[in-house]
């Protein structure tokens, strides 16, 4: 057991010492936007493809999270996504503006409820936001 662990330890300090281990945007290549609402908290990692080494490589630039609100608790798994998206996207506007952006996420329903005809007044706030 204990060469097994040493064998993780091991593949575990190689990766968080292998460059680059954030990449700092080229503004020329499209960026990729993982969100995510799970439990309690909301989470997002802006990712792009660099070329390095001659290979196509996808890796991290930003990450940012927090916790949900107690009023936002009570909102479904989808419309904790829209509203995680418009936070992202502000947050990291920095990133984002004048950038090709591709989202990521798990949530289906996102895009029905972004094409609803009669939204409700938080959806139709964060869809004029997106």
């Amino acid at each position: 057991m204990t060469q097994e662990r040493n064998k993780a330890y091991e593949k575990i300090r190689k990766a968080l010492t292998e460059e680059p281990l954030i990449f700092i945007p080229d503004w020329n290549i499209p960026l990729k936007l993982y969100i995510d609402a799970f439990g309690d908290g909301l989470g997002a990692d802006l990712h792009q493809v660099q070329i390095i080494d001659d290979k196509p490589k996808d890796g991290p630039v930003c990450y940012i999270s927090r916790q949900i609100k107690p009023t936002e608790a009570r909102y479904g798994a989808s419309q904790r996504e829209c509203l995680f998206l418009v936070w992202a996207l502000e947050k990291l506007h920095y990133y984002l503006d004048g950038s090709v952006l591709e989202l990521i996420t798990d949530c289906n329903a996102m895009k029905s409820l972004l094409n609803m005809k009669t939204p409700n007044r938080n959806m139709l706030q964060w869809k004029i936001a997106i």
